[in-house]
């Protein structure tokens, strides 16, 4: 059986070296490396969010490769967990996040909030709050459709 080792989120922009910029404004992200073309179009580079990679690269229409437009949702989302979700919320919307759901405790025992970036990628923020475990965090889903 073939086994996955590990899983690498890839964002897709319009603009590669501003949201390189506004990851490791708004998240604290580290550049590990870029492959930049001669012409200034990036064509991967690789971000450390703790110990998370993520990979980001600038659209290439020519094969198929596209960021988000501005009025489509992406439907997607990357989750970071935070030690402050409130804190990183502050910090992402002053490097130029938009809030679409302020800091609130959730049923599954996070504080999460949500954001858009300014290249059209959403991004939920979680800090922990308490261990809740499947069992009771399905009774306190039900609950909210009751």
């Amino acid at each position: 059986m073939n086994t996955i080792r590990e899983v690498f989120p890839y964002l897709r922009t319009r603009d590669a070296k501003a949201a390189i910029a506004f990851y490791t404004k708004a998240f604290g992200a580290v550049e590990d490396f870029r492959l930049t073309e001669p012409g200034g179009r990036i064509g991967h580079a690789e971000l450390e969010f703790g110990d998370a990679t993520i990979m980001v690269s600038d659209e290439y229409p020519e094969y198929g490769i596209h960021g988000p437009k501005e009025s489509v949702p992406t439907g997607s989302c990357v989750h970071l967990h935070v030690d402050d979700v409130d804190a990183m919320v502050k910090q992402a919307v002053a490097a130029g996040a938009t809030l679409t759901m302020e800091p609130q405790d959730q049923f599954y025992g996070e504080r999460a909030a949500k954001l858009l970036d300014p290249f059209g990628h959403e991004w939920m923020l979680g800090s922990h709050i308490e261990d809740v475990s499947p069992e009771e965090m399905q009774r306190r889903f039900d609950k909210m459709f009751a």
